[in-house]
């Protein structure tokens, strides 16, 4: 497992753009249909856009229809935190980076196959490595 990351909110704001920022540090939503890979099909990999760990496969990405990138799973299950998130009167599985704790998304049990598993990414808080994962 990777080691922990851990800056202060003011180093976040000068490492993040201030969309990323709203979406990784403050939990925030982008618009959907609005984010960079909601429609992207190029293989790779997809990292966490604060601290640059791999997360997930371009592989897995499917279409959701939600608007949002969706994947069937993540390239390993320990590089990401899961958490109960009660917020708007919702009860969801949060979804976070486990090396610097970065709101990714959350994860709903309504995918397909084989996982049954939508992993709903938002796009700020990814970066696309093209090429192999």
């Amino acid at each position: 497992m990777a080691e922990k990351i851990v800056k202060s909110e003011s180093e976040w704001r000068k490492l993040l753009t201030p969309e990323q920022y709203h979406v990784c540090r403050e939990k925030g939503t982008e618009p959907a249909f609005s984010g960079a890979y909601w429609q992207t099909k190029t293989p790779g990999s997809y990292r966490c856009a604060a601290c640059g760990q791999a997360l997930f496969d371009a592989g897995t990405k499917f279409d959701s229809g939600t608007g949002w990138p969706s994947f069937t799973a993540p390239l390993a299950e320990e590089q990401l935190a899961l958490e109960t998130d009660r917020a708007y009167g919702m009860v969801r599985t949060e979804v976070m980076c486990s090396r610097c704790g970065s709101h990714l998304g959350h994860v709903f049990e309504d995918g397909p196959a084989p996982t049954g598993l939508r992993y709903c990414m938002n796009s700020a808080a990814l970066k696309l490595e093209p090429g192999k994962p």
